[in-house]
C-alpha cells in the first residue's frame, strides 16, 4: 500500500474513532448530539454539553495522544533494536513506573501532589520510569559508546528487578492497596481530564516532532551500526536521543494511564506490513494507527460491561494477542 493512500485511510479513521470515543459509553448519545455539543460552546451547561466537553472528549483526546505515543515509541524501539519483538519496555520504562506508582500507593495513599493536580502516584510512576531508563542506559554506555545488546540485556535485568520490588509491595500492602496495585498495572484512562490532556498533548508535540526528524538515521540503523557511521550518523548521539525521546512519551503515558499492553509491540507491525520498513513513514502511520487502536479499545472498555468499566489494559492484550499470534506466523513478521 502506498503510503499517502494509508495516512489518508488512517485519518479519517482516526476522526470517525474519535466520534465514535465521545458518542458512546454508559450513556449513548446521538451523533447530532455529539457533533451539536462540538461546534457549541463548552460552557453551555446542559447535560450533553457535560458529558461531551467535561468527561468525554478529554477522554478521547488522552486516549488518542497515549495510544500514538505508545506505538511511535514502539516503532522507533524496534528500529533501534533491529528487532521485531523490541517494545518500549525493554528499557525498563514500565517496570519503572510500576515500581514507582506501587511505592506510591503503599507509603503515599494515593494522595493530591501540588504539581498540576497530579496525583503522588503519577508522578512516582513518571519519576520510577525515567529512573529506570537512566540506569539501563548508564549500564549500556562505555567509553566507546553505548551497545544496543548490553541495553538490552540491562533492560531486562532493571525490568525484573523493578518487577520484584513491586511484587515485594503487593505481598506487604493491604488488600486495598493490592486491588489498587493491580488495576493501576491493567491501564486505565477514567482519570482523564483536561489538565493531564495539556501536559500529554506538551510531551506528545516534542515526541512526535521528534521522532520523525531521526527516520533517516533508524533506517541507516537498519543496515548496522557501522554501516550507518560510514554514511555519516551520529549513532551514538542518535541513541541518545532516540532513549530520550521515547522514555520521556512512554514515561508520561504510562504515569497518566498505566500500564498498557501490546500497543507499542502490535501496532508497528501491522504498519510495517503494510507500508514497509521505511521509517519516514512508519513513525507516523504507527502513532495514527496507535492512536485508533487505543481509542476503540477504551471505547469496548466502557460499553462492554457498561456501566462498568473495564481496565483498558485487558482490552488490548485481548485485541493484541491474537493479532500477534497471526502475525508470528507469518515469516513477514520478521522482516524490518
Amino acid at each position: 500500500m502506498k503510503p499517502g493512500v494509508l495516512f489518508g485511510l488512517l485519518g479519517a479513521v482516526l476522526v470517525v474513532s474519535l466520534l465514535a470515543a465521545v458518542r458512546f459509553g454508559a450513556v449513548s448519545l446521538s451523533l447530532h448530539q455529539v457533533l451539536t455539543a462540538l461546534s457549541g460552546s463548552p460552557a453551555a451547561g446542559t447535560g450533553t454539553d457535560l458529558i461531551v466537553w467535561q468527561i468525554r472528549l478529554p477522554r478521547a483526546l488522552l486516549t488518542a495522544l497515549v495510544g500514538a505515543l505508545l506505538a511511535v515509541g514502539g516503532a522507533a524501539m524496534q528500529g533501534l533494536f533491529r528487532n521485531p519483538l523490541a517494545d518500549p519496555s525493554l528499557i525498563g520504562v514500565t517496570a519503572g513506573a510500576s515500581a514507582g506508582a506501587s511505592l506510591a500507593i503503599v507509603f503515599g495513599g494515593g494522595t493530591i501532589a501540588g504539581v498540576l493536580g497530579l496525583s503522588l502516584v503519577s508522578l512516582a510512576a513518571f519519576a520510577g520510569g525515567m529512573l529506570a531508563t537512566a540506569v539501563v542506559y548508564r549500564l549500556a554506555t562505555r567509553a566507546t559508546g553505548t551497545s544496543v545488546a548490553t541495553m538490552l540485556l540491562a533492560g531486562i535485568a532493571i525490568s525484573a528487578l523493578a518487577g520484584s520490588l513491586t511484587s515485594l509491595l503487593e505481598f506487604y500492602g493491604s488488600n486495598e492497596m493490592l486491588r489498587r496495585i493491580s488495576l493501576w498495572q491493567m491501564g486505565g484512562l477514567e482519570g482523564a481530564n483536561w489538565t493531564r490532556v495539556a501536559i500529554l498533548a506538551a510531551v506528545a508535540t516534542i515526541v512526535l516532532g521528534g521522532l520523525p526528524l531521526q527516520a533517516r538515521a533508524l533506517n541507516a540503523l537498519l543496515l548496522g551500526e557501522s554501516e550507518a557511521r560510514h554514511l555519516g550518523f551520529g549513532v551514538d548521539r542518535i541513541k541518545r536521543w532516540l532513549i530520550v525521546l521515547v522514555a520521556a512519551g512512554v514515561g508520561v503515558s504510562v504515569a497518566l494511564a498505566g500500564a498498557i499492553a501490546f500497543v507499542g509491540l502490535v501496532v508497528p507491525h501491522i504498519v510495517r506490513l503494510l507500508i514497509g520498513p521505511d521509517h519516514r513513514a512508519l513513525l507516523p502511520a504507527s502513532a495514527l494507527a496507535g492512536a485508533i487502536l487505543l481509542l476503540w479499545a477504551d471505547t469496548l472498555a466502557r460499553i462492554v460491561v457498561a456501566p462498568t468499566e473495564l481496565p483498558v489494559g485487558l482490552i488490548t492484550a485481548l485485541l493484541g494477542a491474537p493479532l500477534f499470534i497471526g502475525l508470528l506466523r507469518s515469516t513477514r513478521a520478521y522482516d524490518l
